[in-house]
């Protein structure tokens, strides 16, 4: 696939995320990398969808480490059960956060940060990594946003 994305700007979001799927599918599945395959897949959300921080934190060392991302700096290291990354972590499982104030133990890479999801994605059913997403608007994302994401992880995971 060549690098070029195709948007539909009158797109609901569900829409939206329906058109880029396939297209990150065929970006990431002819390359072996999985720096570079986060990286591009950071960027097509950022460019998608506007979100306030869109990244990777990848386990290592019984740490979350941040990888690739698009937004301002974030942190570089999150502990196991910590804040929304470390939970999402800890339980497998994604965090929906329409209130980042309201997480027990949130991080507060940034104070402009108001919302937030997280999605784990796995290797041979162990946790590796998670995408995490940041809004600075409350309850900026939904079921809509987790059904996708969720998929997209999916996705991802048949390329590592």
């Amino acid at each position: 696939m060549a690098e070029t994305l195709y948007i539909p700007t009158d797109a609901d979001k569900a829409k939206k995320y329906e058109a880029i799927l396939p297209q990150i599918e065929a970006l990431i599945s002819g390359e072996a990398d999985l720096v570079a395959n986060l990286a591009n897949i950071a960027a097509v959300l950022r460019t998608t969808f506007g979100f306030f921080w869109v990244g990777f934190y990848l386990v290592k060392d019984d740490q979350l480490v941040l990888g690739p991302f698009q937004g301002p700096i974030a942190c570089t290291r999150i502990n196991l059960g910590r804040g929304v990354c470390g939970t999402a972590w800890k339980e497998n499982q994604t965090q929906l956060v329409p209130d980042v104030e309201a997480f027990p133990g949130h991080i507060a890479c940034s104070s402009a940060s108001k919302s937030e999801i997280v999605v784990p994605f796995s290797k041979n059913g162990i946790v590796i990594g998670v995408l995490d997403v940041d809004s600075d608007q409350l309850t900026d994302f939904d079921d809509t946003d987790q059904i996708y994401l969720e998929k997209l992880m999916s996705i991802l995971e048949k390329t590592i």
